[in-house]
């Protein structure tokens, strides 16, 4: 395989990207001087270098020499309220948003309905009953509208059964259209969904 369709097939692996897209980006690298070249592959190698993945909400952050996330670290934030979101994108919506305080957890992924995907089941169990212990009064569930996040839904609720008699579980009201995702909603729709949000 030439180097052209090698790096259009890894690129056609990328969330969104086709294989026709990934070529189209090849070709575009290969119009631009071979410094933006340099600085991207740069870029990507140095990812692992300076970004980490906090152990609390299990976000990506750039963290330095510091293991936990900024959120993670702020006194200020509301120790009794567990947002769950799909990914990192999501969290950064709901902070654009401005209305919520709390603490969060990223699950990673969403659930199909045919089972085919993974989502951090045990991480969050673990934080779950971490929290607990430390003043825990509400898990959201902040998920996407779409039939994989409604799916992912109810097996977070029943993971969470358990705890129903330590923990309010609630979700988005439904400020978001159905089958819309959260990281393209807009903060004005993200804020009328966690002030609707009702007890499950």
């Amino acid at each position: 395989m030439d180097h052209i369709d090698e790096l259009a097939n890894a690129l056609s692996r990328l969330p969104g990207i086709g294989p026709r897209q990934g070529k189209r980006f090849v070709y575009y690298l290969l119009s631009v001087p071979a410094s933006d070249r340099n600085k991207l592959s740069e870029l990507i190698a140095s990812l692992g270098k300076n970004v980490r993945q906090c152990p609390e909400c299990l976000r990506f952050h750039n963290g330095g020499t510091t293991a936990i996330c900024n959120y993670c670290s702020d006194k200020m934030r509301d120790g009794a309220q567990l947002m769950i979101v799909e990914k990192d994108q999501d969290l950064a919506a709901i902070e654009r948003a401005g209305s919520y305080k709390g603490c969060y957890f990223v699950l990673g992924g969403v659930l199909t309905l045919s089972g085919k995907g993974v989502i951090r089941e045990k991480e969050l169990l673990k934080i779950v009953e971490k929290k607990i212990k430390n003043g825990l009064k509400e898990i959201v569930l902040a998920l996407s509208a779409t039939s994989e996040g409604e799916h992912t839904v109810d097996h977070v609720r029943e993971l969470l059964l358990p705890y129903r008699d330590h923990i309010k579980i609630s979700e988005l009201g439904r400020g978001l259209a159905t089958g819309s995702e959260l990281e393209y909603s807009d903060a004005e729709t993200l804020r009328a969904a966690l002030s609707n949000r009702k007890e499950m």
